[in-house]
């Protein structure tokens, strides 16, 4: 019996030190996690609503900011910096001229999303994501992740948004 237990316990041991010594999982020779999120968080379409964009110019762009709920306790509370666990999403459209509202209005004035640009997404994991603010960033167009060399230039630009925890978009309730 002594046998035994003195076997479980090195079978334990080195158990103990393979998962201290092994790489973290899907990162090859212990590199550290990439900056940017590479799968859509479930579930974005049902999150709450934080506020509306419009980006001129070259963009053209609608876009509706949404937020999960970390996200949205913490922008009704005025928490900064945002806890670990907040996410928040910015669906983009073209925007287009609404005939039918235009008609209505007897002058051309109205504007609608139009065909969708992309999605991109903010998490807060400030272990994860400590060498960018604490924030993952993501971009998807058609469903497919921006690559590693578009990617970089995200934390450069919310960097500039250091009052408000790279955050650029207000609460508005």
């Amino acid at each position: 019996m002594k046998h035994f237990t003195f076997f479980l316990v090195a079978v334990a041991t080195i158990a103990g030190l393979v998962a201290l010594i092994a790489p973290a999982p899907g990162h090859a020779d212990g590199e550290p996690a990439p900056i940017f999120v590479t799968e859509i968080p479930h579930g974005y379409r049902d999150w709450r609503w934080i506020s509306s964009a419009h980006e001129a110019g070259n963009l053209n762009s609608l876009g509706a900011v949404l937020g999960n709920d970390v996200a949205i306790n913490a922008y009704r509370e005025g928490k900064l910096p945002f806890p670990d666990g907040t996410i928040i999403a910015a669906l983009h459209y073209r925007y287009v001229p609404s005939d039918e509202n235009n008609k209505v209005f007897g002058q051309a004035q109205s504007f609608v999303p139009g065909a969708p640009t992309n999605i991109q997404f903010m998490v807060k994991d400030s272990t994860k994501y400590a060498a960018t603010g604490g924030w993952g960033f993501a971009h998807f167009a058609d469903g497919k992740p921006g690559d590693a060399a578009f990617m970089k230039s995200c934390f450069p630009c919310h960097e500039k948004a250091k009052a408000t925890d790279l955050v650029f978009t207000r609460y508005a309730p």
